[in-house]
This record gives C-alpha cells, structure tokens and sequence, in this order.
C-alpha cells in the first residue's frame, strides 16, 4: 500500500452495529436531504445510480432454518491510507485536516475517475447528469452543502459541513473549537437510524463511544487486510460475518488484526 498512514489529534470514525441494522434505508435517505444528493430520473440503472451510503444484504448462504442474513450500511471508509489520494491528478481529494476526513472537493476534480477505480470498497460515485429535483424539493435542498455538477466524482464526508459548523458555533462562544462535546458533531445517519446501530465520534477519545465499541472482540473493518486503515469499523456476534467482512476462505484461520488508533 502506497503512502504512510497521516496521524491527527483527533480520529473521526463510526462503529455500525450490524446485529442492529435492519435495513431500514432511513440513514441512506437522511443522508441524501442533507448533503443535497439529487434524486435519480431512473434508479434501476445501478451502473448509473449514486447514493452516498448504500446499504448490502449479506448471506450465509444456508438453507432454512440454519439461514441468517446481515444489513451492511457502507459509507465513505475515510482510510487512513487512501488509495483514491494517491491516484488522483489535480488533488481534488486528500486526507489532510484535522480529524482524517478524506476531503472531496467538486471544483478541483476533472472526472477522470482513477479514485473510482482504485476505491476497494466502490464508495465514489461519478455524477452522470445534472442534478434535478422535481416539484418543490428544490426549495427543501440545505444550505451548508454546495450541489455538484455533472462531469465530477462525489462521495460521503462524515457530514463535515457539521464539523464547521460545530466549530464555529465553539468560536462564537469563547470555546476552543478543537474540545468540542460528542453530541456537538454527529453525521445525518448516525442521527437518524431508528435502532441506533450507528456510532460516531472520536476514535482516540476514550470518552467517546466509538473508541470503546471499535476495542471490541466483535469488532471489525471491511477487507482490513488490505492495509487501507478505514476509520469505520464494524460489530457483530456472528462469526460468518465478521470472516466474510475480510474475505476469509472457508479453511482459513482468522487472527486478530493489530490496530492503531
């Protein structure tokens, strides 16, 4: 893997608890309202479609009644080493602000996609039409988050317009902007899920709860062997789905992955 994994004060990250999601879609549709993620003409075009947090239905592929199924709501995994970083061209993404968002800035990017292709977990998503929003949903569109054009590679921030925004609300009150509370920034999905399978905060903060959750023996990070370093990480008591969060072969032993926080 290309690139020395960038260290910052603080690491924001999310811990899904997969036993929890139901597959509801309701952090994809919070997640759309509040970053201005347009709606598509025709959506049964997946080669076309975008969303910024899809959702995998996970088998173990048994017969009934030794079947079970799995929700996996994947979002951007802001890696700690980004391989989408190191591809592309004009540096319309990199991982360089406090907290270890991958940024994404629109103006900068020229389509060429190479941060698509090197993705491993397929969390970019190329705009293929102008945005559109019909009737008045236009008028409902936030604020805080600028629409993007067609042509240009878009993805999840970690609503980091919320991030800015808890910061400056920190200045205006004589606060230090870097000690801000837990509550004081979290994403739109975390927010909303109904069964709060959704965690997020600082990983390096042992007050936060994700800290604490991502310690756990149940814990684990999508195709980790790969040495990206994703800040989301991953819960759930079933075996099958934590070996099939890797890619473990059905005679392969799994170790305990060392982590750095």
């Amino acid at each position: 893997m290309a690139g020395e994994i960038k260290e910052f004060e603080r690491k924001w990250g999310m811990v899904i608890d997969l036993d929890k999601c139901t597959g509801c879609g309701a952090c994809v549709m919070s997640c759309q309202a509040e970053n201005n993620v347009a709606p598509q003409d025709d959506a049964t075009n997946k080669l076309r479609a975008h969303t910024w947090l899809f959702i995998y239905r996970l088998s173990n592929g048994k017969q009934y009644p030794e079947h079970s199924t799995v929700y996996l709501p994947r979002p951007c995994m802001q890696c700690g080493k980004p391989t989408c970083v190191e591809v592309c061209p004009v540096i319309a993404t990199e991982k360089g602000e406090d907290g270890g968002i991958v940024s994404q800035v629109t103006p900068r990017c020229i389509g060429c996609r190479y941060c698509m292709a090197s993705c491993p977990y397929h969390a970019r998503y190329f705009n293929w039409f102008d945005p559109h929003w019909p009737g008045d949903l236009a008028e409902a569109l936030s604020p805080d988050v600028s629409t993007r054009p067609r042509g240009v590679v878009e993805k999840c921030t970690f609503c980091h317009h919320r991030w800015m925004l808890a910061k400056d609300k920190a200045i205006a009150n004589n606060e230090d902007p870097l000690a801000i509370a837990e509550s004081e920034y979290q994403t739109s999905c975390a927010e909303t899920c109904p069964n709060g399978a959704i965690y997020f905060g600082d990983l390096k903060n042992p007050d936060h709860k994700v800290h604490q959750l991502s310690q756990s023996p149940f814990a684990f990070r999508l195709l980790e062997r790969l040495g990206t370093e994703p800040q989301v990480y991953y819960l759930s008591k079933r075996e099958w789905v934590r070996r099939l969060g890797d890619n473990y072969l059905d005679d392969e032993k799994t170790g305990q992955p060392l982590r750095k926080l």
